[in-house]
């Protein structure tokens, strides 16, 4: 009995160091030829408050020195609802080492939103290796009211601001008319 529970304590050692590899990890990406570029959001900016229904331009401004930039990677978490699947915005190959632009999404294609629903909207860029950049959380409010356009900082404040491309991930209101969760 003791000699077959260690044989057997023997092979799960095994299977698990072979599994493990020399990295103790199968989960990491592999690293790009000639070494490890980062991969890097540089800045973003976005209004934090808006109605329902207008358009949201979220802008971004990263850099890969391999010029290996594949996609940008949404995901929305909103208060009361929960996580959206995330959302992949393929980058066009003029964009794959640097881009400065934005990425537009039209709210209005959900369902209505009561004012004060808050979701948060985490974006990160990822290479053809898988590497993923830093990750950047942007806060929003749907606030009924006026939208007031706001005033671009560097490095958006240049004219002809490109489109990367649309989240389309679409809202859903988490509270019925009643009060109750749908």
């Amino acid at each position: 009995m003791r000699r077959r529970l260690i044989s057997m304590l023997l092979l799960l050692e095994i299977v698990a160091w072979g599994c493990a590899g020399k990295s103790g990890s199968m989960l990491t990406a592999p690293t790009p030829p000639g070494g490890v570029t980062p991969l890097v959001i540089t800045a973003s900016f976005a209004a934090d408050k808006g109605r329902h229904g207008d358009p949201i331009k979220i802008y971004l401004a990263a850099e890969h020195k391999s010029g290996a930039m594949k996609m940008i990677a949404v995901q929305v978490s909103q208060v009361g609802y929960g996580v959206y699947p995330s959302d992949w915005i393929y980058l066009k190959d003029g964009n794959r080492e640097r881009f400065v632009g934005y990425l537009q999404w039209n709210t209005a294609s959900g369902e209505y939103l009561p004012d004060g629903t808050r979701v948060s909207i985490e974006i990160s860029a990822l290479d053809q290796w898988g590497n993923e950049s830093n990750k950047v959380v942007i806060p929003y409010e749907f606030a009924s009211g006026k939208s007031s356009p706001s005033v671009l900082p560097a490095p958006f404040d240049q004219p002809d601001v490109p489109r990367l491309g649309y989240i389309s991930i679409k809202l859903r209101n988490g509270i019925k008319s009643e009060g109750r969760r749908r």
